[in-house]
């Protein structure tokens, strides 16, 4: 008996935990479906190792391009297994010189574009009886976000709601939850270091998550190891 291969969309799957994250999904031997904006040179590395990797480029930046939504159902109309969202649009704006603009751009990139893309893909995930959806938020939630995050912050905060017909979609084994990421040994935090041990005191772990321990996380919420949860926000920070 042939049983088709499940599926996954990594939405910004250029970032380091991203890329950890296709790495744990090639040990599946799921297809990946892998969207960036920029960046994908260590994307092309695996693809070479594993061909099953189909490259979506679009740069959440053009939405105000008018025929955007039309774009994105064209790019994202596939039978999706899970769909995690990755992406972090950060404009390094405090709370004094945000202004409603940018706010609105964060809140489009890191919130609304993910939630209509899931939207398109849980109609079909309800037909097929299973499916998983998984948005990465921040910790910065928490705190109010950092010193240059106020927006970053804001559109997380945004995208930890789940709407109420998440009730509806768990009676056809499709779940959807949030994972708050703490500090995470990644490219950006690397250029912080000053900032970052004192950072490090905050946690009671004392030091940052690696990559592919998030990564862990991620893919046992977003494949059969998850059976049973849904509608949660889950915080794995090192115990901030």
């Amino acid at each position: 008996m042939i049983t088709k291969k499940k599926s996954v969309l990594i939405l910004g799957a250029s970032s380091d935990i991203g890329f950890e994250v296709m790495k744990k999904f090639i040990e599946l031997d799921w297809h990946i479906y892998a969207h960036y904006s920029e960046g994908p040179k260590k994307i092309s590395l695996l693809r070479k190792e594993y061909d099953d990797i189909t490259l979506i480029k679009l740069n959440f930046l053009n939405h105000k391009n008018k025929n955007f939504q039309k774009l994105l159902r064209q790019k994202f109309n596939k039978n999706y297994d899970a769909v995690i969202n990755l992406i972090g649009y950060v404009d390094n704006r405090t709370y004094e010189n945000f202004d409603l603009k940018s706010t609105i751009n964060s809140f489009l990139i890191n919130s609304a574009i993910p939630m209509f893309i899931q939207k398109i893909a849980v109609a079909k995930m309800i037909k097929k009886k299973w499916g998983r959806v998984l948005n990465c938020s921040s910790i910065s939630v928490k705190y109010g976000g950092g010193k240059n995050s106020f927006n970053y912050a804001l559109s997380k905060h945004c995208l930890e709601f789940i709407p109420n017909s998440y009730r509806q979609w768990a009676k056809k084994n499709v779940f959807v939850n949030n994972i708050r990421i703490g500090v995470t040994d990644t490219s950006i935090h690397k250029k912080m270091k000053k900032n970052m041990r004192q950072r490090l005191k905050l946690i009671p772990i004392s030091r940052m998550a690696k990559p592919e321990e998030i990564a862990d996380y991620i893919t046992n919420l977003t494949t059969e190891k998850n059976s049973y949860m849904t509608g949660q926000t889950i915080t794995v920070a090192g115990g901030e």
